[in-house]
C-alpha cells in the first residue's frame, strides 16, 4: 500500500513536471526608425483652453509637418488620460490633467520635453506664439 501511494505521487509529479511548457523567450523589439511623439492628454471634461491646445497642435503639423506626419517620422498621439486603457501611459509621463509633450524616441532612448505650462499660457491668446514653439520644439527633436 505504502509502495502504490509513493507510486501514485510519483506520477502526480512527474505528469505536473512534464505538462508545463517552457516559453520560448521574446525578443525585445526595437523600433524601426527614429521618430518624434506629439502626446496630447485631455479629461473627460475639458475646457476651451484644453481644446484649442489640440486644435492649435493639429493645425501646426498639418500645415508644418504633413510629410512627417505621412512617413510617421512625426505621430500625434491625442490621449484621454481618464479611460483605463491609457492609465499606463498617462502614469509613465506623470499625467493628472490635461498636458503637451513632444517626445523624441531614438532607438530605445525616450527624451520627453513637458509644454503644458507654456501650452495652457498662450494657445488660446496668443496661438501663434504657441505653434511657433511648438514648432521649435518638434524641430529639436528631429535632429
Amino acid at each position: 500500500m505504502k509502495r502504490n501511494l509513493i507510486l501514485a505521487v510519483a506520477a502526480l509529479v512527474l505528469a505536473a513536471c512534464s505538462g508545463k511548457k517552457e516559453e520560448p523567450q521574446k525578443e525585445e523589439t526595437k523600433p524601426t526608425k527614429d521618430y518624434v511623439e506629439v502626446i496630447y492628454f485631455h479629461g473627460k471634461q475639458r475646457c476651451v483652453t484644453c481644446r484649442s491646445i489640440e486644435e492649435n497642435t493639429k493645425e501646426l503639423l498639418e500645415s508644418k509637418f504633413a510629410e512627417h506626419l505621412k512617413d510617421s517620422t512625426i505621430v500625434l498621439n491625442v490621449v484621454d488620460f481618464s479611460m483605463p486603457e491609457n492609465e499606463a501611459l498617462a502614469e509613465k509621463y506623470q499625467v493628472t490633467w490635461s498636458s503637451l509633450f513632444v517626445v523624441k524616441h531614438k532607438g530605445t532612448d525616450e527624451q520627453a520635453d513637458n509644454l503644458t505650462d507654456f501650452a495652457f499660457e498662450t494657445s488660446k491668446n496668443s496661438p501663434e506664439e504657441f505653434k511657433a514653439e511648438v514648432e521649435k520644439t518638434i524641430n529639436e527633436a528631429l535632429k
